[in-house]
């Protein structure tokens, strides 16, 4: 094994205390998607969408990595040492990856803590809030910032790297995630098909949890640690 793929979604964050968000309980059952998470909806009410990445940001602030989080740092620092390749593709958009101790993250849908000016095109970090009164850093116009996140209906970042280092993956590690949103749920499928070991860790079977060839069910703080214990004290490593 010279190359590991990890994929993480909503739930390796939900014991760090964000919410996750097509669970019985997620952000999308008590919030209407389309007015916050569109194109559409920022245009029609932006002071709502800056409102509602507001919360998510300081929601963020007081969160730590958990246990999950610092397994992944592990094993990428382990790969490193081994002259392995390793890459994190998350969907998430909080940065508790980087803040337990991971390097080299792709972050998919974007970063809770960066914003984007529409009329320069500026990314820059930001950790206030954020409103339409909000003079850019760059050009300083107000009225042209935004979160710098994927909405729906918008395409997500880096994905020919992301299909790249998926093709040369020899392990992919699913996490947390819900198997229902694409492009990522389609990537065990790719994975598969060019031969590659594909594993689910989960704490309930995803949409597409057929699709892989091993699972390991249970909150993240646990099953993640466990799973890299083990891959780490393999034959196989």
């Amino acid at each position: 094994m010279q190359r590991v793929f990890v994929l993480t979604g909503a739930g390796v964050s939900a014991e760090s205390g964000l919410g996750t968000f097509r669970d019985k309980d997620g952000i999308w059952t008590k919030i209407n998607l389309e007015d916050v998470a569109t194109p559409e909806g920022f245009a029609r009410d932006p002071a709502k969408v800056h409102a509602f990445y507001n919360a998510r940001r300081a929601n963020l602030a007081a969160a730590a990595p958990n246990e999950a989080h610092r397994a992944l740092a592990r094993l990428e620092a382990a790969c490193a040492d081994t002259a392995r390749e390793f890459i994190l593709v998350t969907q998430n958009v909080d940065d508790l990856h980087e803040q337990a101790g991971s390097q080299n993250v792709i972050h998919m849908h974007g970063e809770l803590r960066k914003i984007r000016c529409e009329r320069c095109g500026v990314v820059k970090p930001w950790v206030e809030d954020l409103a339409l009164e909000t003079k850019c850093p760059a050009c300083t116009r107000a009225g042209h910032l935004r979160p710098h996140v994927v909405w729906f209906g918008e395409m997500p970042f880096e994905m020919d790297r992301i299909y790249d280092e998926l093709g040369m993956a020899d392990l992919f590690v699913s996490i947390g995630t819900s198997g229902s949103v694409y492009p990522a749920a389609a990537f065990v499928a790719f994975a598969k098909g060019m031969g590659t070991r594909t594993v689910e860790l989960n704490l309930e079977p995803s949409e597409n949890a057929h699709v892989f060839a091993e699972t390991m069910y249970g909150p993240a703080s646990i099953v993640v640690p466990l799973f890299v214990e083990q891959l780490l004290g393999g034959d196989t490593w």
